[in-house]
């Protein structure tokens, strides 16, 4: 089998790994093993946390719709609940939206989940 030296390519490889490496401290951004495990716990840290913040980003509309829901008599199941059963069909990012900025409308949705549960019961 023949000799094969590689050449330009494992420079490029080299290179395209240390520029992925830049800024990260002392030696791994200057030595290429050190680099390149620094490189590979990096790329898992990013797959995991673009899981993770969806998770964060769900946790933080619950919690906001649960506090402005207990500021009108509810708890956030019951709110949430509610929506289904009067077929109100918002999604937590929006209806989190409307309890920070627009403040009115969720007090009239918590209105109409009110009287839906009072109609069920």
């Amino acid at each position: 089998m023949p000799r094969v030296k590689r050449g330009s390519v494992r420079r490029a490889k080299r290179k395209k790994l240390l520029s992925r490496a830049k800024g990260f401290y002392q030696t791994k951004s200057k030595l290429y093993r050190s680099a390149k495990e620094s490189v590979d716990t990096a790329l898992k840290y990013a797959f995991v946390g673009r899981r993770r913040k969806k998770r964060d980003f769900r946790r933080l509309w619950v919690i906001r719709i649960n506090a402005a829901a207990r500021e009108h008599g509810l708890t956030y199941g019951q709110f949430i609940n509610g929506l289904k059963t009067a077929g109100i069909e918002l999604d937590r990012k929006q209806l989190a939206d409307l309890a920070v900025r627009e403040p009115a409308a969720f007090a009239r949705l918590a209105g109409q989940v009110r009287e839906t549960r009072a109609a069920s019961a």
